[in-house]
């Protein structure tokens, strides 16, 4: 999966697109250091979100803005 474009949204949130759900906008919120998903305004027109995919759209985001190690080292990992 790769991250097409985000951009900031409203109260410190960000919007994206990944390029395996076109149609579809994630919206993230911040804790702490790093980003994770907050919401996803899913398509008909594009797979069903699971878990992992909603894990990989938190990581792939993370990285592009410079928190991955945040993201990795934050507390609740199952």
């Amino acid at each position: 999966m790769k991250l097409n474009k985000w951009s900031y949204s409203r109260r410190y949130n960000i919007k994206a697109s990944f390029d395996r759900f076109p149609n579809s906008t994630v919206l993230f919120r911040r804790i702490k250091d790093y980003y994770f998903v907050y919401n996803v305004y899913w398509s008909t027109h594009d797979p069903i979100v699971g878990r992992r995919d909603l894990e990989e759209m938190e990581l792939l985001l993370n990285r592009d803005l410079g928190s991955e190690r945040e993201y990795i080292n934050r507390r609740s990992r199952g």
